[in-house]
């Protein structure tokens, strides 16, 4: 079985290249397209840092950090059914199309973005979730944002597994992803913590 572009050039979220120098890029760029990176670990931790970037140019826009907005800048519809990639990533992380999302390097982001990046890698390099490398994940957080992950004592958060889970899409939302906060009745503002 071929595995996925993303997979061999560890870089599961399709990272182009661009001007941007990344930390970990393999000195020698073989792919034309996408980003090389030397380990699993620094492909996360770019996509750790374009979630940043992305979190301050909607601050800076007076947009919102939500799953919509994130994934129609990551894939746009120019080149990718933008719709179905929201769907599907909502499906698997249950977040709300409309729930603002908390500033990457925030502790209260961890569970959800992680939940968020796995769910992109699996529509990304068309794996299935078991298959993503969540311990990646997690070290690549810790090579974007150093100490980020320990609290006052010194220990390490959020070492609870991300689970990925396929909710049932009703029927009556299987055009708009808005929708989803309303059918789960989430608050926006409800879950930050």
């Amino acid at each position: 079985m071929k595995v996925a572009r993303g997979i061999r050039n560890n870089n599961p979220l399709n990272i182009r290249h661009s001007s941007d120098r990344w930390e970990g890029a393999r000195k020698e760029q073989k792919d034309k397209s996408f980003v090389q990176f030397e380990s699993m670990a620094y492909g996360y931790r770019a996509g750790w840092k374009v979630l940043e970037s992305y979190w301050k140019h909607f601050r800076e826009k007076r947009g919102h950090f939500t799953v919509g907005n994130i994934i129609r800048r990551w894939a746009p519809p120019s080149e990718n059914d933008t719709d179905a990639y929201i769907r599907t990533v909502l499906m698997l992380t249950s977040l709300g199309g409309k729930e603002l999302l908390p500033r990457p390097f925030m502790g209260i982001a961890l569970e959800k973005l992680g939940r968020l990046l796995m769910a992109m890698t699996v529509m990304e390099c068309g794996i299935a979730y078991k298959e993503v490398d969540e311990q990646a994940i997690w070290e690549g957080y810790d090579l974007a944002f150093p100490g980020k992950r320990l609290d006052r004592k010194g220990r390490i958060r959020s070492m609870e597994p991300l689970v990925l889970q396929s909710v049932p899409l009703p029927k009556e939302l299987a055009k708009s992803y808005y929708d989803w906060d309303e059918y789960f009745n989430w608050s926006p503002m409800a879950h930050w913590g």
